[in-house]
């Protein structure tokens, strides 16, 4: 009987606290704005962080908070934005700014070191899953060709050497690459670019040395002797910062000794 009574007793007081948590959930629930949930939904999930933000979601919150302009959204475009403004009751947009992909390796494999050979699959993503690719150099492209592949513009070739290439006429700025690529080496720049810097690896110019003859090697010249390039340093890797004057970047190109700034 006893026994009984304990289950009924725990039984009852399981009912009492799971009413209570239901009553508190709803009481103290903090409501989702409704026009960020509608934003969400109609992003398009490239996360590829030309908006300036760390994805599409982390886009429409500032959006839908104010802190952001409608328009940053370059895969989306003016369709997306004009959405946007629909969902915001907002009549003035900006419009998108003009973004191309951009590859940024020029590592070929006659000029990379191998650390082994693959005979898998051939597709980036399956490649990285084996001790992050067969190459030496760990954030540089494996030449599998998965963004050519899955590029729904058919914008993306390879070069004389097997390097792949950004065709700026008929690329859209949809970002697809940027999800498919496994090193994240593909990055949307400004359409209106004329040179980038063709490397992704951070780590120190000894062990850049080691794995690729084409890697930056963090030397700092083209910040130093050109501040008007554009360029700064993300650890031991030079990139461009194209919201910066970049006038002498062509002047950068030239000086650097492993000529990794390349023209577009």
């Amino acid at each position: 009987m006893g026994i009984l009574y304990a289950v009924l007793t725990i039984g009852i007081l399981a009912f009492i606290l799971g009413a209570a948590l239901e009553f508190a959930s709803k009481k103290f629930a903090i409501k989702k704005d409704e026009r960020l949930s509608e934003l969400e939904k109609i992003m398009p999930g490239v996360n590829c962080g030309g908006c300036g933000y760390a994805g599409c979601s982390a886009y429409a919150a500032a959006v839908a908070s104010g802190e952001a302009k409608i328009g940053k959204c370059a895969p989306g475009g003016k369709a997306l934005a004009l959405s946007m403004a629909t969902i915001m009751g907002v009549d003035e947009i900006s419009e998108p700014e003009k973004q191309v992909a951009f590859v940024a390796c020029r590592g070929d494999v006659n000029h990379t070191q191998l650390d082994a050979k693959y005979d898998g699959i051939l597709d980036c993503r399956a490649a990285s899953l084996l001790f992050n690719g067969n190459k030496g150099c760990k954030a540089g492209c494996l030449h599998f060709g998965s963004c050519a592949a899955e590029c729904p513009h058919h914008a993306i070739y390879t070069d004389a050497e097997g390097n792949y290439i950004v065709d700026k006429n008929k690329c859209v700025g949809c970002g697809v690459c940027v999800t498919v690529c496994p090193h994240k080496i593909i990055r949307l720049i400004p359409y209106d670019a004329e040179y980038a810097v063709a490397c992704n690896n951070t780590e120190s110019g000894l062990k850049v040395r080691k794995v690729c003859e084409k890697g930056c090697i963090g030397c700092k010249i083209c910040v130093n002797k050109h501040p008007d390039s554009g360029c700064e340093m993300k650890e031991d890797l030079s990139v461009v910062n194209y919201s910066k004057d970049t006038s002498g970047l062509e002047k950068a190109a030239l000086s650097c000794p492993r000529k990794i700034i390349v023209k577009l």
